[in-house]
This record gives structure tokens, sequence and C-alpha cells, in this order.
């Protein structure tokens, strides 16, 4: 469950408030505020707090101090300029701080980008929960051929049946013996009298990287987009693009204008190298062009032609 009783009386404590302001909201956020969405089989993104909404991206963007005149459809077409000719600092603006359960594994990936405020549960002060993550039977894949760090086909039922049996008896050996250290039950009950419990920042060092961690992240919308721009990728790991799939459909409700020129100029839009851009014209005008004349590496060409759904 990736929710206990309490954080969900929480929730539901919280989504019942409700306060006067004169800042800019996100209507489409505020009807989410809090929420749990679920991710993997214990986690889940919640947004805690915002700042901003697209017309602060504006506003920003003109040094303004209010809306003035200006129509909503020029807004729009600001937002889409700014993103298109990458001026970021605009979308600096905004803010966002949300609190996500995912395993560590995904967690150490995750902390890579080093853009955003974190802060996360701490195994020295507080008890980890008897959590972790155990892949879906398709999601087993062979190491890829083709990408070091990617995954292939997927492994045989019988393989991905004794890998899950594996992964389950030693995360529930290595939790048995986190409680052994602890001296402690998951009830808070003492195992045996006689014995000392071993400082918590010890106990944790035997658990394995698929135990579930929480943190709070806090982050402004450029970097946001950046970081979805990289991990809501079909190139990522997996487990953190649902993790970003959830981001994004939250920027939609958040910034519905600049999620619409994120996905047109960067999600799903094309960037071409200087020797791209001069074999597409080529080809634009019906000009036969072969890797070795366009001065691409193989390396190179393949991403060019499967950017254009060419034949090699």
């Amino acid at each position: 469950m990736p929710l206990t009783a309490t954080q969900e009386l929480e929730i539901q404590d919280l989504q019942t408030q409700t306060y006067s302001t004169r800042r800019a909201i996100s209507q489409g956020l505020e009807e989410i505020l809090y929420e749990a969405f679920p991710a993997l089989d214990h986690g889940f993104v919640r947004v805690m707090d915002y700042m901003g909404n697209d017309s602060s991206i504006v506003q920003a963007a003109r040094v303004s101090y209010g809306k003035g005149t200006k129509k909503v459809t020029e807004d729009r077409g600001l937002i889409h300029y700014l993103l298109r000719h990458s001026h970021t600092t605009p979308f600096e603006m905004c803010e966002i701080k949300f609190h996500i359960k995912l395993p560590i594994f995904v967690a150490r990936d995750w902390i890579r980008h080093r853009t955003a405020n974190v802060n996360e549960y701490s195994g020295r002060y507080s008890i980890l929960d008897k959590e972790f993550y155990i892949p879906a039977p398709e999601h087993l894949g062979a190491q890829s051929t083709s990408n070091r760090q990617g995954r292939g086909k997927t492994l045989s039922p019988d393989q991905s049946q004794h890998i899950l049996q594996i992964l389950r008896e030693d995360a529930a050996r290595a939790y048995a013996h986190y409680e052994e250290f602890l001296n402690e039950d998951t009830n808070g009950n003492i195992i045996d009298p006689q014995k000392d419990k071993l400082a918590r920042e010890l106990a944790r060092i035997n658990l394995p990287l698929n135990i579930y961690t929480q943190w709070y992240w806090k982050i402004d919308l450029h970097n946001l987009m950046h970081f979805l721009n990289l991990r809501a990728d079909s190139h990522a790991q997996y487990e953190i693009q649902v993790y970003a799939n959830i981001m994004l459909d939250i920027v939609k409700q958040w910034v519905p204008f600049t999620y619409e020129a994120f996905m047109q100029y960067r999600k799903e839009g094309a960037r071409f190298s200087k020797n791209g851009l001069m074999a597409l014209k080529k080809i634009v005008k019906g000009q036969s062009v072969s890797q070795e004349e366009s001065g691409m590496t193989k390396r190179e060409w393949q991403e060019f032609t499967e950017q254009l759904d060419l034949p090699l």
C-alpha cells in the first residue's frame, strides 16, 4: 500500500483547508494538491506546494507588475516564443515541491539532477518501512546488446519467476536481519530484552537498493522540464520513467501553455547538428545523401535516420 492510514487522513485534512491569497494560482494544480498518484508497487508522487503559473512566466518576461491589457492568446504566443528560442530564465520564476516515495536505486539515479532542493527520509532517526520494489515479470529484461545502460528482450517466464523469488527472499531476509539489529519488530516490540539495540545508522547498512525511501523535492520549472525531457523518454530506465510521466501530467495541469510549448519544441520536437541540417536540406531538395558524404559518424547517422524515419 503506497499510503499509510495516517497519511491518508493527513491528505484529507489538508484538502479540506482553504486559504485566501493574492498570489497567482493554478486552478488545475489546486484540484490535485496533496493527492497521491501511485507509482510502481509502493511509491507515489504528491504536489505539496507550488509558486506561479503561466502568467507568472509572462510577467517575468515582460518585467511588468501585472497582466496589463495583454490577451491570453498573446501570453500563449510569448511562452511558445520563449521556449522555442531557449529563453529559459522566465520559467525559473515558477517552482513546485513534490513529496515522492521511490526505491533507493531510483533515488540514486534521480539525485544526479543537482538543480533541486532535497530533504530525504532519514534511516538514522527513523525505522525504514518494510516495503521493497519487486518488478513485474514483463519489466525483467536481459542486458541490451546495443545500449550498455539499458534492457533488451524480456526474460523467459521461468527465469523471471526464479529472479523474482530471489528478490523477495533476499528482501525478507535483509529486513529480518535489520529488525534483529534494531532488536525491534515492525510493531515496535523489543525482540530480546537481554540484547542492546544496534544504532539505527548502522542497522540499515545491509538493506538492499530496492527498499523504499521518501523525500521532498523542490525545483523550478525550467530545471523540471530538463529533468522530464531526459527521464520521461523511452531511453530512460523504466522505473524512473513511471515517476517522470506522472510529473509530466502534473505540469500539464499546472502550466498548460508551457506544457504545450514543451511538448512542441522539446519533448516531441527534434534538434539537428550542422551536418544533420545540411543533410536534411539535401533530402528536402530530393538529393541523395549517404553517411560517408554527410560527415556524420555511424552512430550519428543512425540517430539522424531514426529521427526522420528514413531507411538506413
